[in-house]
């Protein structure tokens, strides 16, 4: 359960292998010990991970996790849940992929569309019926500023981030009162193994601030954070500017 001082005692962590994910479990390890499941593919980052935070002071047990698959997300959660109730779990998996293959190869933009979309429905839809039956629980469900206008330099991911966050809020809704809540994160350009390579974007942040931003927002009952807190404002005025203007601007 969360305490009293809105810590939990157990994390799962869904794309347990991100920046963003061992840095909220590094963040909530802090406040104090607690169970977290790691759930990802079977690699090398993960052993290193589980090696890492059990050194921080967590007692960490491993779930195969993979996106590709659309059974996993059923077994996955079963074994997270087999050992105990799960206070939170941050859904951080996805992939950006690259726009010029993207736009003309449509295996690989139904690829992205599975990873970012399809699985992350499917994982929410069995995640929130398990913290339906527990009575409690928290949803943390990354998505990004990406989804709030589809940009012609990356309108295949962001249209996979616009329906995530779409479903997401809409499932928060529906677990009105039921003692669950769901947590929309939506950072923008995010220095991580996701990004790396790629020039900085204005007001970029780091794995460590959206963490922050994670356990504040889950200690508040917020349902929707951004990172930096400027980008809502931003995104607001590019939702609203005019498409003839939109299209000329170098984003």
């Amino acid at each position: 359960m969360i305490d009293a001082l809105g810590s939990p005692g157990s994390l799962l962590l869904v794309g347990g292998t991100s920046d963003i994910a061992v840095a909220t479990a590094r963040r909530y390890l802090q406040e104090r010990p607690l169970r977290v499941v790691l759930a990802a593919r079977d690699t090398p980052r993960r052993a290193t991970v589980a090696d890492e935070l059990r050194a921080a002071g967590a007692t960490v047990e491993v779930v195969d996790f993979d996106a590709d698959d659309a059974s996993a997300p059923k077994r996955m959660v079963a074994e997270a849940a087999a050992g105990g109730d799960i206070d939170v779990a941050v859904i951080a998996f996805g992939q950006l992929g690259d726009q010029e293959q993207l736009a003309g190869d449509p295996d690989a933009a139904a690829a992205l569309g599975r990873v970012n979309y399809v699985a992350p429905v499917a994982v929410g839809t069995v995640l929130a019926a398990q913290l339906r039956a527990q009575g409690h629980g928290v949803v943390v469900a990354l998505s990004s500023v990406a989804g709030e206008r589809a940009r012609a330099s990356n309108f295949v991911y962001g249209s996979t981030k616009a329906g995530f966050d779409a479903f997401f809020s809409g499932l928060a809704d529906s677990l009105a009162g039921t003692g669950v809540s769901v947590l929309v994160v939506r950072p923008g350009f995010v220095k991580s193994k996701m990004t790396e390579g790629l020039a900085d974007a204005p007001l970029a942040t780091t794995p460590e601030a959206v963490a922050e931003a994670i356990v504040t927002g889950v200690r508040k009952g917020r349902h929707t954070v951004w990172v930096p807190g400027a980008m809502r404002f931003v995104m607001s005025g590019l939702r609203h500017t005019p498409r003839a203007i939109f299209r000329k601007l170098p984003i």
